[in-house]
């Protein structure tokens, strides 16, 4: 052989060794550690008890949105009821991108907290996609993130939360897994610092721990009474004082007042102390309320939610007088345009600052009580006036779902006018008021709308709303509204038999 192609040989040898030393490794998921120990190895048999879980559940005790969630990683016998009442709190159909799971290694001691993202989670219900990407970028905070895949494979804090996510969660999301090796509050604060800016609506913070380990029965009750105090305070001095303070009663058995405390302190860290985040306790249970605890040595257990206050906005009001001019507008309009098909002048120099505000709005014209129109404009681009003006010729003229109106017919209809706040994306549909909030139900390019109204005047449920909306308006099913973008807005109602529109 030449001594040519002896080098191209030894060439290609090392191109292919540079190149295998430089391939990505290949994905490495995380398989279950605890299926068929702290939880049902079976599917079916998995499936089974969430079911039963979650039918005996806390019901929703807001509806804001959860932001974070606190909730116990013990075997399911003993916590697994008070897990699914915090889980419960979500709205099943909120469309949430990633998760970030929080939680305290058991196993093994180490500065900062360790970031999963060699492959996804793996339980018995199926995969649970992570988000590398995301962890990867924590990953370039050197000291404060890391690879510890060591920890999280042994590790149960974490995977114990995932089938209640699987079975509850209605839509597809992320996790990023994220295991702290320390307590230390210096440490939490930095991690805190580095994941506030995750800390969105489109993200749910999920942070495992148990309470108290082994006390007495009335002993736990007591010590976890504290504990949960000190974490609704929203201070994490005080429950880093709380903590310290259990400590020094000396309890009998008791090992720790907190298991994952550090996970909590990053939350309360994260969240600070803005008075409209609110903490609210949903379920406390410990061991020994279950057959198979002990009364003499318990572990104690809590659901608590973080959501944020939805502030009201002021609500645009129209005077008795502006809405008398208003409806004056419409019927003037109509009749003209019957007459000429052109709208006439508005003036609108001349009208109130209210009626020259830009505005969304609805015409509807009824005859004898039953609807012979209605048609309207959520843009509000234009001033309410001019809004009012075209939706009136609008509502008699194009309404596909009844011939135009007549000049002769004028005369018997009555003109109801709404005027609308501006449109708001809601996460859930439990945020929606029957009665005060229209909805607008958008799924790819369709979409329907029910102004609040409706609500009043058919006497529909909250799904009935949603379903003749989805169904009859958006043209969806009855049930697109499940997987569709929703959203809610108000309107000030008035009518010509509204006592003169004085109400």
């Amino acid at each position: 052989m030449s001594r040519s192609r002896i080098l191209l040989r030894l060439l290609l040898c090392v191109f292919l060794f540079l190149l295998l030393c430089n391939a990505p490794a290949p994905a490495e998921d995380r398989v279950p550690a605890v299926a068929g120990q702290f939880y049902p190895g079976s599917a079916t048999e998995l499936r089974a008890t969430l079911a039963d879980f979650f039918a005996h559940a806390v019901q929703p005790m807001t509806k804001n949105p959860v932001e974070a969630l606190i909730v116990p990683h013990a075997g399911y016998v003993f916590s697994g009821q008070v897990a699914a009442s915090g889980f419960a709190q979500i709205d099943p159909q909120r469309s949430i991108e990633n998760i970030f799971l929080i939680g305290v290694s058991h196993n093994a001691a180490y500065d900062g907290a360790a970031v999963y993202v060699s492959g996804d989670f793996l339980t018995p219900l199926g995969r649970v996609p992570v988000n590398t990407e995301i962890g990867r970028h924590l990953l370039e905070r050197q000291g404060l993130f890391l690879e510890h895949n060591r920890a999280h494979a042994v590790e149960h804090a974490l995977e114990v939360q995932l089938p209640f996510l699987q079975y509850h969660m209605k839509k597809p999301f992320k996790i990023v897994p994220i295991l702290l090796g320390t307590a230390d509050p210096a440490v939490c604060t930095r991690l805190a610092q580095a994941l506030r800016p995750y800390f969105t609506e489109k993200n749910l913070f999920v942070v495992s721990t148990d309470l108290s380990h082994y006390p007495s029965y009335q002993d736990a009750v007591t010590i976890d009474r504290r504990t949960i105090d000190a974490v609704l305070s929203r201070s994490s001095d005080k429950l880093l004082r709380t903590v310290a303070d259990n400590e020094r009663t000396g309890t009998r058995d008791l090992a720790t007042s907190m298991c994952g405390l550090g996970g909590v302190l990053l939350l309360q860290e994260m969240v600070g102390t803005d008075e409209s985040e609110n903490y609210t306790l949903v379920q406390y249970k410990n061991s020994g309320d279950v057959p198979e605890g002990k009364k003499n040595q318990v572990v104690g257990y809590a659901a608590i939610t973080v959501t944020r206050a939805q502030k009201e906005k002021e609500s645009f009001h129209v005077r008795p007088e502006d809405r008398r001019r208003l409806l004056a507008i419409a019927r003037s309009t109509i009749e003209e345009y019957l007459q000429t098909h052109q709208p006439s002048d508005l003036h609108i120099e001349q009208l109130s600052a209210t009626l020259r505000t830009p505005c969304g709005a609805f015409v509807t014209l009824k005859k004898h009580g039953d609807l012979r129109g209605c048609i309207g404009n959520f843009s509000g681009t234009e001033e309410l006036a001019k809004t009012v003006q075209k939706m009136a010729i609008a509502a008699a003229t194009e309404d596909y779902r009844f011939s135009p109106v007549t000049a002769a017919e004028l005369k018997g209809l009555e003109i109801e006018i709404s005027v609308l706040s501006p449109m708001r994306k809601v996460a859930s549909a439990q945020e929606i008021q029957l009665g005060k909030h229209g909805i607008y139900i958008r799924k790819g390019n369709r979409a329907g709308t029910f102004l609040p109204q409706v609500a009043k005047d058919t006497g529909w449920s909250l799904e009935e709303f949603l379903g003749h909306c989805a169904q009859d308006k958006a043209g969806i099913g009855w049930e697109g509204w499940k997987d569709a973008e929703l959203y809610v807005y108000e309107a000030e109602v008035f009518g010509e038999s509204d006592n003169a529109a004085g109400r």
